[in-house]
């Protein structure tokens, strides 16, 4: 993956060197025996599991924070995911608590993904697929993917690695930033967010934060000139309907969605009834053990020489 860009300066809180020596290790079901057993190794104590504990300071490595542990014994919550919008909507996040995130290989994962897609889109897959259903025989001329553009809106970690693996295919990629930076790693180029691009693919990888939500609505989506939409950010930042009235009037060309505002999707979803639309379940960039051990261990080496981990989230601005 790219190196990111320095990040401007977070105001979160960090354990001292006292307390996180002193801090029993708690994790949730989602960390499993081998990773428990990894996370011990790293931190050289045991991994507790259950109830809320008899007193700090602790440290926590799950997906969600129970009700029991957001006193202030906690001083390091490390979550098992990227996305920590769902963390931090489910109540205050306690003030003293350092909060780190998971993202490990999610990025080359999604950049794969992408790539993907767009690859299957430029050789006719959907169509062939279709045709060998109905036992049909024609010829479909490809479409070359090298020299067109692609706008990827999220230019952190992961929108990086995606823009990195569709340059190195000769696609020319654009980040949109909201105010004017250097061009991150992996961009070609950067656009304010309603700058015209005359792009092939439109890539979301925003996280969801109050600025985010509801994001792509009518007025994008229509400036889209028949783009193929993914996304593989966050799906509240998606207007569903105003994506469905984009793709009856062909602003937007395809679409594919690995992420919905609202999931599991049930069968009688809109999500369904899209044209030219293909849903994929939240599958583009599953956590994998490897990825928690290795940024719970990296985190705790910075912890440790006393900087602040590259993947620690500001709970006030969402990432």
């Amino acid at each position: 993956m790219p190196d990111p860009l320095p990040r401007p300066a977070l105001s979160v809180p960090l354990p001292g060197p006292d307390a996180l020596d002193r801090a029993r290790l708690l994790a949730g079901p989602e960390v499993g025996p081998g990773a428990a057993a990894a996370l011990e190794h790293a931190a050289g104590r045991p991994v507790e599991r259950g109830g809320a504990p008899d007193g700090g300071p602790y440290v926590y490595v799950g997906a969600t924070l129970p009700e029991a542990l957001r006193g202030d014994g906690l001083v390091w919550f490390h979550s098992v995911n990227a996305g920590t919008d769902a963390l931090l909507g489910a109540g205050p996040w306690p003030p003293g608590a350092l909060l780190t995130r998971t993202v490990g290989l999610m990025g080359e994962r999604i950049a794969q993904y992408v790539l993907a897609w767009v690859l299957a889109e430029c050789q006719s897959v959907p169509e062939f697929a279709a045709q060998h259903a109905r036992a049909e025989w024609r010829r479909i001329p490809s479409e070359l993917a090298l020299g067109r553009t692609a706008v990827v809106h999220g230019t952190g970690r992961i929108g990086s690695a995606v823009a990195a693996l569709l340059r190195a295919c000769g696609i020319r990629t654009v980040g949109v930033v909201r105010t004017p930076r250097p061009v991150p790693p992996g961009f070609d180029a950067t656009a304010a967010p309603d700058e015209p691009v005359d792009a092939r693919w439109v890539v979301a990888a925003l996280p969801l934060t109050a600025g985010t939500d509801g994001y792509f609505g009518a007025d994008r989506f229509a400036a889209m000139g028949g783009a193929t939409f993914v996304n593989v950010g966050r799906g509240a930042t998606v207007d569903l309907k105003a994506l469905a009235a984009a793709l009856d009037a062909g602003t937007v060309g395809r679409a594919v969605l690995d992420v919905l505002p609202d999931e599991p999707a049930p069968p009688d979803h809109l999500c369904w009834r899209l044209p030219r639309t293909v849903v994929t379940s939240h599958s583009a960039g599953i956590t994998a053990d490897e990825d928690v051990i290795t940024d719970f261990t990296a985190c705790l080496r910075e912890l440790r020489a006393g900087r602040v981990p590259a993947l620690a989230v500001e709970p006030g601005r969402g990432y």
